[in-house]
């Protein structure tokens, strides 16, 4: 027997995703007003990615019965869209690929879809949609498995979706650790829609870092004065602390800081945030000003910070 609460939360999640897909018209008759279903554009994209599939992997890949997978792929060869090689590895498997028709097919159902996205983003300011790319990204991560937490450690640059991750995790983390309100979320909205718009790859910088692809850390380099470069954002995930993701982070930003040409680093924080202000210690920053004030629901003494590099 469900409980009350467990029934609400079911309904609340039903009735998202009624609204979700009626809202990118994934059950009118024909996707993207073309003559192809979800589940046929799907197929078209997959095939467009990679080329080792065959129709056992596509129906794994997709989750759905290898019998109608099959009867798919048929109805694809047969319009000209689909061609079958045999696998150099396995004699006994077929590897599928998309021919010029199905290329030039695949190619419009991603325009007409960058399209529709387009046209849903352009109806939103840029704090609205740096939201709704965060709220996205975490119900991604909370319904994806967890990888195992002594996987391996990669720093890389920002891609799409990051960005909305950074201002989710900030709101939460800093809630649930530091009873800071979302007056801070907005903040950390507000700083990455600035720095977005005026992004240098040259002077400007944001690292994510990964344990077995899930993200678990960020840092920003946002360029100050001419030779002053701003570290903000820093931030790591609560049970992946202690594997060295911060030492690595700030060893990144610091390499990249000289490499740019920046001769100071400077950063502001809080006096609470006591993990951040021993590696800014351990890494040569000195503390140059102190200042109480009242932001984010919470008495703090806010804290500048420099490296001379």
């Amino acid at each position: 027997m469900l409980t009350s609460e467990t029934s609400q939360r079911i309904a609340a999640i039903r009735q998202f995703n009624r609204f979700y897909t009626q809202k990118i018209e994934v059950l009118s008759e024909g996707l993207l007003d073309t003559p192809y279903s979800l589940s046929e554009a799907r197929v078209l994209f997959e095939l467009g990615q990679r080329q080792d599939l065959t129709v056992t992997k596509l129906a794994d890949l997709l989750s759905v019965d290898a019998g109608y997978m099959s009867r798919l792929v048929s109805a694809f060869e047969k319009n000209g869209l689909v061609t079958r090689t045999r696998s150099e590895l396995d004699g006994r498997q077929w590897n599928l690929t998309l021919s010029s028709k199905g290329q030039d097919v695949c190619a419009d159902l991603n325009s007409r879809a960058n399209l529709q996205v387009d046209a849903m983003l352009d109806s939103l300011t840029d704090e609205a949609q740096i939201r709704l790319l965060g709220a996205m990204s975490a119900i991604e991560d909370i319904l994806t498995t967890r990888s195992a937490e002594n996987g391996p450690i990669v720093i890389r640059t920002h891609r799409p979706g990051d960005i909305g991750w950074i201002v989710q995790r900030h709101g939460v983390l800093y809630n649930e650790e530091y009873q800071f309100e979302e007056t801070f979320e907005a903040l950390v909205a507000d700083i990455l829609a600035k720095l977005i718009k005026t992004y240098d790859h040259k002077k400007d910088h944001i690292w994510i870092a990964e344990i077995d692809g899930e993200r678990v850390g960020s840092i920003v380099a946002s360029r100050g004065s001419q030779n002053t470069v701003q570290l903000r954002l820093f931030l790591v995930e609560p049970w992946a602390r202690e594997k060295g993701i911060g030492k690595l982070l700030m060893k990144e930003y610091i390499q990249f800081a000289r490499q740019a040409g920046y001769k100071r680093i400077t950063l502001w924080t809080q006096s609470i945030l006591d993990a951040a202000r021993h590696l800014y210690e351990l890494s040569g920053f000195e503390l140059v000003a102190e200042e109480s004030h009242h932001s984010f629901g919470r008495d703090l003494v806010a804290e500048t910070w420099e490296l001379e590099l």
